[in-house]
């Protein structure tokens, strides 16, 4: 756990091993994201699409076809209209 001091404007320093854990450099934007339960995570608003790679893979998880990946679209775009 990282602990800071917010500034009397505000401001809090990100801790060395944050910064290099985000990628973060300066002049770097940040987002701060709220979730439902009240946490708070802070993200790079720019993401190097590299890493994403893999990330939705699962070794368990079966592929599937065109059309059964067209059908849950319409499905969820249904739901959404």
């Amino acid at each position: 756990m990282f602990t800071t001091e917010v500034s009397s404007d505000g401001q809090t320093p990100i801790p060395e091993d944050v910064r290099e854990l985000l990628n973060l450099h300066p002049g770097d934007r940040v987002e701060f994201v709220i979730s439902e339960d009240g946490k708070v995570y802070l993200q790079p608003a720019k993401i190097d699409v590299r890493q994403l790679s893999a990330m939705l893979y699962k070794p368990e998880r079966k592929p599937l076809s065109i059309e059964k990946m067209d059908e849950a679209i319409a499905r969820c775009a249904g739901e959404s209209s």
